[in-house]
């Protein structure tokens, strides 16, 4: 296997902002970016790619989090690494305890963990010519448990029990690889949806999507409740009443108001309600639940670590588990929170959208459907149609289905001139933009 020698980090941005792509109550103005790695092997034979997304300022910070966490994986043979990824995460993550109290394994720190797991990942995948849920679906129930860190979560689930998980999902995988081929894996579109979007484009977005072949949709709501309102009465009328419609708050709310404003809201049949408060708030999610009764509580895009996972497992606070796969440390934490789904019967369906979160997704959501949850029952992915032209191995959806990845690797490699183009703040989609400001 090769050695890692060097690691380049970038600090990538994409204007989005100009159109309001991607904006939502919380969120007004995102420039969708990354903190984008390569890891360089012996002879550059091979070369590992990773990101960790952001919204704009402050992706440097995540850039030099990287660089601080860079020792601890150049100059590393990958096989020394595969051998046991899960003593490689945790030597990652809080090998360095004065990088650790940072988090620990949250925030900015636990972001740059992501792009370098997620790069050694590719890298991986890559050495061995299969995509990365390929990679996952052909390994042993036992060889899976030991990429992976059960600290601090092991009165919800043992390694042995994970491995039993695994092992009762054997039989069929086949099958479910097979019919995946077939039919793609559901997805639902928040393209129509953003916030700043007018009427015209919201009617027209809608009109576009349904034509491609979507009939699940979501809005973004938690501004004015008469505005969220009025949204949601275009959308339904664009859509009918047939179709699913998600809606996404965006942290907007407090326990009280979210029950309030998802009360005023339930004419128009949303099938979720999506971080509708705090994302630290497992007692509030918990209680909006229960008053909710039958509008779905989503939330887990901004849920830091396995650890929080497992409390709104353990507190039923949650009917959906929306997990990133950038804010998460990485893959192999990303595998332990969906056994822990597997656990308690939640559906996962990944946060989406971003640069290269749906490019990610794809593997996860297949991964799990193939070897740990055996199910599609109220699984679906999101899909952004945003910068996916930016790479090389971007995702395909025919029809509203994603279609399982062929080519090797985590599909997160950036096109050589889409990497210069949106280096920051010097690349050309920049000084584009200075000199039209």
């Amino acid at each position: 296997m090769p050695r890692i020698e060097r690691i380049e980090v970038h600090d990538i941005r994409f204007p989005t902002s100009r159109q309001l792509d991607g904006s939502d109550a919380m969120n007004a103005a995102p420039d969708y970016s990354a903190t984008y790695v390569i890891l360089h092997t012996s002879g550059d034979a091979l070369s590992g790619h990773g990101l960790t997304f952001t919204i704009g300022r402050g992706n440097d910070l995540c850039v030099a989090a990287v660089q601080a966490l860079s020792a601890q994986v150049e100059g590393r043979d990958l096989a020394e690494i595969t051998a046991d990824m899960g003593r490689f995460w945790r030597e990652l993550t809080s090998g360095d305890s004065q990088l650790r109290w940072l988090g620990p394994e949250k925030g900015v720190m636990h972001l740059a963990s992501a792009a370098l797991v997620n790069a050694v990942w590719d890298l991986w995948a890559k050495h061995e010519e299969k995509p990365v849920w390929k990679l996952l679906t052909d390994m042993t129930p036992e060889a899976l448990v030991r990429c992976l860190d059960f600290r601090f979560v092991t009165d919800a689930l043992t390694p042995e029990e994970a491995i039993g998980l695994l092992k009762r999902q054997q039989s069929g995988k086949a099958e479910r690889e097979s019919w995946l081929r077939e039919h793609g894996y559901p997805g639902y579109t928040t393209s129509a949806g953003w916030l700043g979007y007018s009427e015209e484009k919201m009617r027209t977005l809608c009109r576009e999507a349904l034509a491609d072949g979507w009939d699940q949709f979501k809005q973004k709501v938690g501004g004015d409740i008469e505005e969220d309102r009025r949204r949601a009465r275009i959308l339904r009328e664009e859509i009918g009443e047939s179709r699913v419609l998600m809606m996404d708050a965006n942290q907007m709310w407090d326990v009280d108001e979210s029950v309030e404003n998802m009360r005023r809201l339930a004419e128009f049949n949303p099938y979720w309600i999506e971080e509708p408060t705090s994302p630290d708030d497992i007692l509030g999610h918990a209680e909006i639940r229960h008053r909710l009764g039958s509008i779905r509580v989503a939330t887990g895009e901004h849920c830091h670590n396995r650890v929080m996972f497992k409390q709104f497992f353990q507190a039923e606070a949650l009917d959906v588990c929306q997990l990133d796969a950038a804010r998460l440390g990485g893959l192999n934490e990303v595998i332990l929170v969906l056994l822990l789904a597997a656990k308690f019967d939640i559906p996962v369906c990944p946060h989406g959208g971003g640069v290269g979160l749906c490019e990610y997704t794809q593997h996860i959501s297949m991964f799990d459907y193939i070897a740990v949850s055996g199910s599609l029952d109220g699984r679906v992915l999101e899909y952004v149609d945003h910068l996916h032209e930016h790479f090389v191995d971007p995702v395909t959806v025919v029809r509203g289905r994603y279609q399982l990845p062929r080519a090797p690797g985590y599909s997160a490699t950036l096109k050589a001139d889409s990497l210069a183009a949106h280096h920051y703040p010097d690349g050309s989609a920049w000084r584009d933009a200075q000199a039209h400001a």
